[in-house]
């Protein structure tokens, strides 16, 4: 792996002339911490301090309500009609308008459901394993309410939720028959890492002290999973050189209180390699280490000493991390200030499931393996794709006209601007983190951008008021897209 090359510490960012608080660290801020923000959203950070903004999009995040709870929320299979087929096209109708529903709180909810989303990627459950609505919907919202909260308590309620229950089979461990599949997922991905300060005896253990959670309606499926007494493993357990008659809280107590330093490098090395650049820095991981351990695990105080370091908007950690397909889909659609269509962000949801990002099963219990992974010929050429048929939607939906487009070109520019290099320059610049390296990349997003029109219209009668500007915008966007730096976030 390439070094980063990122300076600076875990001390508070402070604009200057070397490192200037502008439009590429507001953009940088805001497809980090949210999915993107329009021009105007980003004119209005670059008015206030950045420390103080971040502040602010971290309190949001501890603040902001929970999804309402569906009707179906508690649903058995007894609540559904009787006949299979109606039961079926319920269940997915449910399902498939809760996760439209996520989608928009991810585009819209900035940093709690940022995070949701990477914790569904952290604790992965595959709605494969149970189609249950309900359970679907209790998971959620585990990752909505502890997004920004406190990890230990996150690892203890999501452990007996129902959908990781019945995925990691723990459902099935009992005293008489033991699994240790959750207990080894438990610390291998969710807490510690691989082969990280546990032993095979602590994950035999482990799995017996966690047994008994199997009190399920085989009859009447969806309902909830209770703790049965006497499935569980009363017996003394060895649980890192601690021995006792343990259960399943103090699995979780034993885990935090022994294995305190893994747990938070482990964690704050997966939050710098998503929000900040796959490249590690050891010095601040470790910093950021220290940060969760003082604060009791928790998540708020780390991420507001992450985003608003210096280390954080340094140059070498902007435009370094390729987005999911969903995620670069959803910040084109915030920086472009789209309206809100129900319709086509199911679509996006849901297309990209041919291309290894299903909503609600990430691709096994390791999640999507993300970054670089992101970027295959096949799924070049659908995100290539994705992002003209985004415009085409609204062209459609629109008639022949994209006013939107041309608004966006008048609030980059001006009004008055009349040099397509520099409308097509700033446009550039706008959605893509980094300058092109060359002049002549700027040249020839220009000569896209002036295609639409003759050449001798642009000496002197063009202007952001002709009729066709929108066409010109959506022509230079479609290019920057099929750019490598677009993939870049």
């Amino acid at each position: 792996m390439s070094t980063n090359c990122a300076e600076g510490t875990l001390a508070a960012y402070v604009p200057s002339g070397d490192m200037p608080w502008n439009q590429q660290r507001a953009m940088h801020l805001a497809r980090r911490m949210a999915m993107g923000a329009n021009n105007a959203q980003i004119e209005q950070l670059l008015s206030a301090d950045p420390g103080a903004v971040v502040n602010q999009l971290v309190q949001e995040a501890v603040d902001r309500p929970l999804a309402t709870a569906p009707e179906w929320a508690e649903w058995q299979v007894s609540d559904y009609p009787v006949n299979e087929d109606d039961r079926n096209a319920m269940i997915v109708d449910q399902i498939f308008s809760w996760a439209t529903l996520w989608i928009k709180d991810i585009k819209n909810n900035g940093l709690r459901d940022r995070m949701s989303w990477f914790w569904h990627n952290h604790f992965v459950t595959k709605l494969d394993s149970y189609f249950c609505p309900s359970w679907l919907y209790q998971y959620h919202k585990l990752l909505q309410q502890f997004a920004v909260g406190n990890f230990k308590e996150f690892v203890r309620e999501i452990g007996i939720t129902p959908a990781m229950l019945v995925y990691l089979n723990n459902v099935q461990n009992t005293s008489f028959e033991p699994n240790e599949n959750y207990a080894r997922e438990l610390y291998e991905l969710f807490t510690l890492g691989v082969d990280n300060g546990y032993t095979q005896s602590d994950i035999v253990d482990t799995a017996r002290a966690i047994t008994g959670w199997n009190d399920i309606d085989v009859n009447d499926l969806c309902g909830t999973i209770d703790f049965l007494p006497f499935a569980w493993d009363a017996g003394e357990k060895t649980i890192f050189g601690q021995t006792g008659n343990w259960g399943y809280n103090d699995v979780i107590d034993l885990l935090f209180e022994h294995r305190a330093v893994e747990i938070s490098q482990y964690i704050c090395g997966k939050l710098y390699r998503h929000f900040v650049n796959p490249r590690e820095d050891e010095d601040t991981i470790n910093a950021l280490a220290q940060i969760f351990r003082d604060s009791d695990f928790e998540l708020a105080p780390v991420l507001q000493a992450m985003f608003s370091s210096e280390h954080f908007f340094d140059e070498a950690n902007i435009g370094t991390v390729i987005p999911g397909h969903i995620e670069l889909f959803l910040g084109f659609l915030n920086e472009l200030n789209f309206p809100e269509d129900d319709t086509l962000l199911f679509t996006i949801a849901y297309s990209a499931d041919d291309y290894d990002q299903r909503i609600f099963n990430p691709t096994d219990v390791a999640g999507w393996p993300g970054n670089r992974a992101w970027i295959t010929s096949p799924s070049l050429q659908y995100r290539w794709e994705a992002i003209r048929n985004i415009m085409g939607y609204y062209y459609d939906s629109q008639g022949e006209s994209l006013q939107l487009l041309t608004d966006f070109a008048v609030q980059l520019a001006g009004a008055g601007e009349t040099d397509p290099a520099v409308i097509s320059r700033k446009i550039v610049d706008y959605l893509l983190p980094k300058q092109l390296q060359f002049d002549t990349d700027y040249d020839e997003a220009a000569r896209v951008f002036k295609a639409i029109y003759p050449e001798n219209y642009y000496d002197g009668q063009w202007n952001l008021g002709y009729e066709y500007v929108f066409a010109q915008v959506f022509e230079l966007i479609n290019h920057i897209a099929n750019l490598p730096e677009f993939q870049l976030r």
